[in-house]
């Protein structure tokens, strides 16, 4: 049963020449294309390109060449352009865009040896907490395919969870990677805001927008995350920083970490099961030599308004580029430039596109501006500042990731504010700019639970380290619904 492997384990072997990329590429294409039906977690499938790619892979390693990665089967979510291959945000605007070019992250895992079996699923411009705006249609939680796998990076989510493929790419803005994560019961990490580059990541918000993995276990993680990382000149946003070998030193104890409890995500709105599931995970890492103490943030409150001020007027900024001229959805017989742009952005954006956008450029005009964007930046610094006072006393913050385990499709579709506070917990630290990660942790009412992970600027290491040391004590990332198993 290769595909249970971890993608850790895979690169090992394929390294070794126990198994050869093709065998492992043609189980995963057969698999994915069993599961579309029910989860259809992929929007293209590159079956040619990916046996391509696995004969060049089995070829380099069995001459002692190849990348960390060689032959090892992953997906990108739909928003990194990749050459030769669509790219459409999930969205019926970009139907038909077919990128010049990779993005960094592309290239960089390309370089390392992945091959890319597809492009997975995604809320349509990454805007959703439950994968239920694509274009595409919904994404379905393996666990259960009545449920929502989270968003906005459902497919690559549900695509690592039923196993189709070792590791995916995946986004955050507002927790659109620790979110699914934890709805599927896989491992997800947000590096810090500028650690990975976005160049060819299509934008949303700008300023919080980073890429990063979901992956089956932190050890794999780590090692997506090193290949993937680093500074990129092409990209303005990009950190010059060194990136360390996120793998080494995974196995080091945790006596000594300091963990703060954050105080205020264990609120009203958070599930009781949710959080028996957390508390037994703190009980394992204080077993394991961490010292807990209660932290308080006192303006995380403030994390969702502000949030949905920032994102909202960033991606007005950004999606004004779909006009119907250049690229993207063109209508049919326009009248005039007027209704060229009118029709083509109302028929190639959906719902929850168009009130992001609506939202954002109201509160940009004339007369709003300082009322409401300015303070929501102002409100983001202090923020961004509790956390500082908090890394000076702690190495390490953790609560839950989600107020509840995964829920029904269609159940919050008609109700934005409830859909938005799905993402309570994670919003935080895409507005300071810190790294963060969901790992499992237990199942409520038979549906997977993350604990959510959060470190100063560049702990990328110190996450992964502590993730690493509570799932060798644990086995709820190794878990495969039996469906897929």
């Amino acid at each position: 049963m290769i595909h249970r492997h971890t993608l850790t384990r895979l690169a090992a072997d394929l390294r070794a020449r126990k198994l050869s990329s093709v065998e492992l590429v043609r189980t995963c294409l057969g698999r994915i294309e069993a599961s579309q039906p029910a989860l259809n977690a992929f929007i293209s499938i590159t079956a040619e390109q990916a046996l391509d790619a696995a004969q060049a892979a089995d070829r380099a390693l069995a001459r002692g060449d190849g990348g960390p990665l060689a032959g090892v089967p992953i997906g990108h979510k739909d928003l990194f352009c990749t050459a030769g291959v669509r790219t459409t945000c999930g969205s019926r605007m970009l139907e038909n865009f077919v990128s010049p070019y990779d993005a960094t992250v592309v290239e960089r895992l390309k370089a390392a040896g992945a091959v890319v079996l597809g492009k997975l699923n995604m809320d349509e411009f990454a805007m959703g907490s439950s994968n239920e705006t694509s274009y595409y249609g919904p994404v379905h939680n393996p666990w259960n395919t009545d449920m929502v796998p989270g968003g906005s990076s459902g497919g690559s989510a549900a695509a690592v969870c039923a196993r189709l493929i070792s590791a995916a790419t995946a986004t955050d803005t507002g927790g659109s990677i620790r979110q699914p994560a934890a709805l599927c019961g896989v491992t997800g990490i947000k590096p810090t805001y500028g650690r990975v580059s976005r160049y060819g990541m299509i934008a949303f918000a700008s300023s919080l927008d980073q890429g990063g993995v979901i992956a089956a276990s932190a050890e794999d993680a780590a090692l997506m995350l090193r290949e993937m990382a680093g500074f990129d000149r092409r990209d303005s946003t990009s950190v010059d920083a060194p990136v360390p070998d996120y793998v080494a030193g995974l196995e080091a104890p945790l006596e000594g970490l300091k963990i703060g409890v954050l105080k205020e995500f264990f609120d009203e709105g958070l599930d009781p099961d949710n959080e028996r599931c957390i508390r037994e995970a703190l009980s394992v890492l204080a077993r394991l030599g961490a010292g807990l103490r209660e932290v308080s943030l006192p303006n995380i409150s403030l994390s969702v308004p502000a949030y949905y001020v920032v994102a909202p007027a960033e991606c007005s900024s950004n999606l004004a580029r779909y006009d119907g001229v250049r690229f993207g959805h063109r209508c049919e017989s326009p009248r005039d430039l007027q209704d060229l742009y009118k029709r083509s952005r109302s028929e190639g954006f959906g719902a929850e596109v168009k009130r992001r956008i609506m939202t954002g450029t109201y509160v940009l005009s004339t007369g709003y501006y300082d009322a409401y964007y300015l303070k929501a930046q102002r409100v983001r610094q202090l923020i961004a500042a509790d956390f500082q006072r908090a890394f000076g006393e702690v190495d390490l913050l953790v609560g839950p990731a989600t107020p509840t385990a995964a829920f029904p499709l269609g159940s919050k579709v008609a109700d934005p504010i409830t859909m938005y506070l799905n993402d309570i917990y994670t919003i935080s630290a895409n507005l300071a700019g810190v790294p963060a990660m969901s790992i499992p942790c237990g199942f409520a009412q038979g549906l997977p639970v993350g604990l959510q992970l959060i470190g100063p600027h560049f702990a990328e290491q110190r996450l992964l380290h502590a993730a690493h040391r509570y799932q060798l004590e644990t086995d709820w990332h190794l878990r495969i619904p039996e469906r897929f198993a």
